[in-house]
């Protein structure tokens, strides 16, 4: 009897140990498994439209500066930054003759003379409008072009004078100042009597 009640107890303790083991298994199983992940794909966001780009403003800068050329400045700007802009004046300038507060537009030309220089045109050439033709104007109210205003471009309009030609005019004009009489168009290297025949009544320095 006594070894039929010890059999007995072990089997009951054994069964109660298998029976804890299993639900344990069960339990960590239940939890060990792996739950489904939820992805979500972010909605495309559109790119950012571009922002237009501010204008700028060209000024010619010429004389007796360090860097004459044409410049961009930002609209509003006024003759102190785009003389800045040339690198300054140079020894022979004469200050006194210009407006460095004067407010500016775009295509404008700005002269600066020498000392002792006798001005022809303001300092300050306002570009050429399309229609019409203001004092200080490239092309005059009667169709002639002005040699001491006018850009490559108008003077490329002009017989036997090609965009090199024109050039050439600028390059004397900034080295010399502004022409005094239309004779002295002649004094530019590619320019002879032949070529000023063709010219001469089409040009001013007026």
């Amino acid at each position: 009897m006594k070894f039929d009640r010890a059999m007995l107890v072990w089997a009951i303790i054994g069964f109660l140990l298998g029976s804890v083991v299993t639900a344990g298994g069960m339990v960590l199983m239940r939890q060990t498994r792996p739950v489904p992940i939820e992805i979500r794909v972010p909605e495309a966001t559109p790119p950012p439209l571009p922002t237009a780009t501010p204008g700028v403003w060209r000024v010619y800068v010429s004389g007796q500066v360090s860097r004459p050329g044409v410049y961009e400045l930002s609209p509003g700007a006024i003759a102190q930054e785009a003389i800045d802009a040339a690198g300054g004046f140079t020894g022979q300038a004469d200050t006194r003759l210009v407006n460095l507060a004067q407010s500016l537009s775009d295509g404008v030309q700005i002269y600066v003379p020498a000392v002792g220089e006798e001005l022809v045109v303001p300092p300050v050439v306002e570009a050429a409008p399309a229609e019409g033709s203001p004092a200080g104007a490239a092309t005059g109210s009667d169709g002639k072009v002005n040699i001491n205003t006018a850009g490559v471009a108008e003077l490329d309009t002009l017989p036997g004078i090609g965009p090199a030609t024109a050039q050439s005019i600028l390059d004397y004009r900034d080295a010399n100042g502004p022409f005094a009489a239309i004779e002295d168009i002649m004094n530019v290297s590619g320019i002879g009597p032949a070529k000023f025949e063709q010219i001469k009544d089409l040009i001013t320095v007026e």
